[in-house]
């Protein structure tokens, strides 16, 4: 079993997709269209590669959930990258920077970045395959 997809209500295609552009630069549009959802017209697109993408659709409304708070929602995402010193920099060239250093050990580094609808997305750079060295918890 693996994670398919994630699919986000964006206030902005465009903004969303200079984001994730920048963070997966070998990703592309997969395709994408109109429909309507609830009543509300919205442009989506679907942006990865052939097996892991993310379902981008516009004319999101409201606010994301505070980050800051316990309140209900999603807290953030996260996904595994190879060089996350370059990621920071491709975010960097286009507007973002670093929002929380996040955890750095001998075994892993990772940096949590916002994104334009606010969404909280975390990239994790492992410098080992040994499960326990990549997952050290408390007490161990």
């Amino acid at each position: 079993m693996r994670l398919e997809h994630l699919n986000l209500v964006v206030n902005d295609l465009d903004e969303s997709l200079v984001f994730y552009k920048a963070a997966f630069p070998h990703w592309r549009v997969r395709g994408g269209g109109d429909s309507v959802w609830h009543g509300t017209p919205r442009k989506w697109l679907h942006f990865g590669d052939d097996y892991h993408y993310l379902s981008l659709n516009d004319s999101g409304s409201g606010e994301v959930r505070d980050l800051k708070s316990n309140a209900l929602g999603l807290a953030h995402f996260a996904y595994v990258v190879d060089n996350i010193d370059a990621l920071v920099a491709r975010l960097s060239q286009v507007g973002f920077e670093v929002a929380i250093m996040g955890g750095h050990d001998p075994f892993y580094k990772s940096r949590y970045f916002i994104d334009p609808s606010g969404f909280e997305v975390e990239f994790v750079e492992y410098s080992t395959d040994i499960p326990s060295e990549r997952n050290q918890y408390d007490g161990e």
